[in-house]
């Protein structure tokens, strides 16, 4: 059909084609087409994704770094050897990068795909798209690359139009993400070519239901009664395809904690199940949970008290009292009672006219002592901003170190409302900028600085000369500069009597006080993990402690903050390290 059109024409009308399908702000979605179809304009490779296969076969050489280590190539790689003035244009950061989950019938991963909007600056120059996904706290890197066809100018109207990006499989549910989109070309000088978001995938209930997910599973109905002494419980049962056939029972009260396995007879019933709890003490709170008895089930949590019981009414034994001797006893209660609460609204009003004289703070532990006995909640105001941390640390002490920073980070993002910036987690900033370029500005936009203290960082300065002559270690000598200027700014703010709650040190199980440099002595020190509390206290400037009120933040002490999956992933990652650290 086009046989008899000059091919320069043939060109100008596929152009004019494309724009004009996409003029309306429509759609786009990849097609499975090759480099070569992309450089030789062949019609229907107007946006193409490029595997690594193809690059390697296109352009004769490996393309193992592009994909895995997911840095931006040099356009003239596989753009500007047939036009080179095509990579020396300036092209702006894409927009609003959306995830949507869709289908997969696997139910142990999450499938992604990623959309966004191409920015109306640069846009005539634009030639593709390089979309990166990273695992938060770990090291797995997915990368796809997508080109534009080389003879294509768009207009200002196309950023208004959507490009999707090839689904990202095999996702592990309820895991956070990092996805960064990249405009391609990238000249080298260029700082604003990229956008990034974070994402958490579903988690298994959320993306089979409850009933499909064996660890996620717990208990919604649960009926409680009290039976003479005991405490009589009915709970359902798991569905028969989750293969849970043991449960578990704990009540803690009176500072005792009472276990119980339960064991459920399918045969009398296969969906509720009624257990005992005897031995309770009278008037006790207990706190009990009911899970099912597999590997990190989730509990539910209901409370019971046992009443004082007795056979028979009081009534009964008192048939033969007369009615006019009852009548005169409750005329007299009534009447007790109402000439206590005319003294004590007396006393209240004398009190108050008494408080207005006194100090604010006398009246702030009045308010305290009439919570004394009633439970206390501090809820974080979920609209306001997580504080930001930059955490400092040393390679100088190994993998199993640097695991447990990782750890500790996803652990502090996840569970301790905080916006963690980790150099693991930012690699392609740090490209940018450099090492001390990177930390400075993190530096000044981050709420709170800790710097993780260990043998590796508390090394003098002739040690770390030496281990570069000797070419031994994993020495890192940016750190120690990052600690030194740490320290001046701590030496600064304390000399114009400044406020030094920004900066911290912590120091895990197998590092001692001594490993705290002497420059960070003068600020706040923890011990992790078993300093969380004090460490989400200094977070979110939250006190702990104060006259008639005490405040537990669940899931983040010392004992129970490994119930979590992150926190069991901290805990271990300490445990490693601490056996071959001190070995």
């Amino acid at each position: 059909m086009m046989q008899g059109i000059r091919p320069g024409l043939a060109s100008v009308l596929l152009v004019s084609v494309f724009l004009g399908i996409q003029a309306s702000g429509t759609t786009f979605r990849p097609h499975n087409c090759t480099l070569r179809c992309v450089q030789q304009e062949t019609p229907g490779c107007e946006y193409c994704r490029i595997s690594k296969e193809d690059v390697q076969r296109t352009l004769g050489f490996s393309s193992a770094a592009l994909f895995t280590g997911c840095v931006p190539w040099p356009c003239s790689s596989f753009l500007g050897q047939q036009t080179p003035e095509v990579c020396q244009h300036y092209v702006n950061a894409p927009e609003n990068i959306t995830i949507e989950f869709v289908d997969n019938p696997n139910p142990k991963y999450d499938t992604a795909v990623v959309s966004w909007s191409p920015s109306k600056y640069g846009i005539a120059f634009l030639r593709g798209f390089q979309v990166t996904l990273q695992t938060l706290g770990g090291t797995k890197t997915f990368c796809q690359l997508f080109l534009l066809q080389n003879n294509l100018s768009l207009s200002a109207s196309h950023s208004q139009s959507v490009y999707y990006s090839d689904p990202f499989s095999e996702l592990s549910l309820g895991t956070q993400y990092a996805v960064t989109v990249i405009a391609i070309p990238v000249p080298e000088p260029w700082d604003k070519f990229y956008d990034s978001k974070q994402f958490t995938t579903r988690t298994c209930p959320e993306k089979n239901g409850l009933e499909n997910c064996k660890s996620d599973w717990y208990p919604r109905y649960i009926e409680v009664h009290q039976d003479n002494q005991d405490i009589v419980v009915t709970f359902n049962l798991a569905p028969v395809n989750l293969g849970i056939r043991r449960y578990f029972s704990a009540c803690f009260g009176g500072g005792v904690r009472r276990d119980k396995s339960i064991q459920p007879d399918f045969r009398v019933n296969s969906t509720h199940h009624t257990y005992r709890l005897p031995d309770l003490h009278k008037g006790t709170n207990y706190t009990c949970e009911i899970a099912a008895d597999v590997v990190d089930a989730v509990r539910k949590t209901f409370f019971v008290q046992v009443q004082h019981h007795s056979e028979e009414p009081w009534a009964l034994h008192n048939k033969g009292l007369p009615l006019a001797v009852i009548l005169c006893v409750s005329v007299l209660i009534a009447t007790c009672l109402t000439a206590i609460s005319i003294t004590l609204c007396q006393k209240k009003r004398l009190k108050k006219k008494a408080v207005k004289m006194e100090i604010p703070q006398e009246r702030t532990e009045e308010y305290y002592d009439k919570l004394l006995d009633e439970p206390h909640c501090v809820t974080l105001n979920s609209s306001a901003r997580p504080p930001r941390l930059l955490i400092c640390y040393s390679s100088n002490d190994g993998p199993v170190h640097i695991k447990v920073v990782l750890q500790l980070a996803t652990f502090l993002q996840r569970h301790m409302a905080t916006q963690v910036h980790l150099d693991l987690w930012d690699a392609l900033s740090i490209m940018e900028e450099g090492d001390l370029g990177w930390y400075c500005r993190m530096m000044k936009e981050s709420d709170f600085v800790m710097v993780i203290c260990s043998r590796g960082l508390n090394q003098n300065p002739q040690r770390w000369r030496n281990q570069e002559e000797d070419d031994s270690g994993d020495s890192n000598p940016t750190i120690l500069a990052i600690t030194a200027l740490i320290g001046e700014e701590i030496y600064r703010a304390k000399a114009l009597q400044q406020d030094l709650s920004k900066y911290m040190t912590a120091t895990f199980e197998y590092s001692k006080e001594s490993d705290i440099p002497s420059i960070l002595n003068l600020v706040s020190s923890y011990a992790l993990p078993r300093d969380l509390p004090l460490l989400f206290s200094h977070l979110h400037r939250v006190a702990l402690q104060r006259p008639g009120a005490f405040l537990q933040v669940e899931n983040i002490s010392e004992n129970n903050y490994s119930r979590l999956p992150a926190g069991a992933a901290l805990s271990m990652a300490i445990q490693e390290a601490k056996s071959l650290i001190t070995a």
